[in-house]
């Protein structure tokens, strides 16, 4: 269970230095384009092949550090007990949920990987290395959600989410 939380750690590091390499390449571009008038061709584009695999790579170990969106309104009211059922029940749902995009995500990823299909701009990079970061990004969560799991029921705290009054 360590190995996997040192994983999805090591991901989200990577996927903050990716969104950080997109506000680099978004001011270059802005710079280029409205001081010098000479626009790259490639920093959209990379920007947002950086933004996304940033978000998906981080989302496993942001469910460690409970930092996941929670509506906890009713949850909150109820007893310590049934809050840990409710905790739970959310993570075999996020469990499933993700197992499920991951799959077909998969499939998706590969069938563009097998077709060589690209995105038809000046870079006119390969689809799929868009594509792969939702089987990454979500079979991390995946993994992840059963290690949260696996914690939750020897005693770990319930909490799906940081507490924001």
């Amino acid at each position: 269970m360590s190995l996997i939380s040192s994983v999805s750690r090591l991901a989200c590091l990577l996927g903050a230095v990716l969104m950080a390499a997109t506000g680099v390449m978004l001011t270059y571009e802005v710079v280029a384009r409205y001081f010098f008038v000479k626009p790259t061709i490639w920093a959209a584009e990379l920007s947002q092949l950086c933004l996304i695999w940033g978000c998906l790579l981080a989302m496993a170990h942001l469910l460690t550090l409970r930092r996941h969106i929670t509506v906890n309104a009713v949850t909150g009211l109820l007893p310590p007990g049934a809050q840990k059922i409710c905790a739970m029940v959310a993570l075999v749902v996020v469990i499933l949920f993700s197992a499920i995009v991951a799959i077909y995500g998969f499939d998706i990823f590969y069938d563009s990987f097998e077709r060589g299909r690209t995105t038809g701009s000046l870079l006119n990079l390969p689809v799929w290395i868009a594509e792969a970061s939702v089987p990454v990004g979500f079979g991390l969560l995946t993994i992840q959600a059963v290690v949260e799991l696996i914690r939750m029921r020897h005693g770990d705290a319930a909490s799906l989410g940081a507490t924001h009054e």
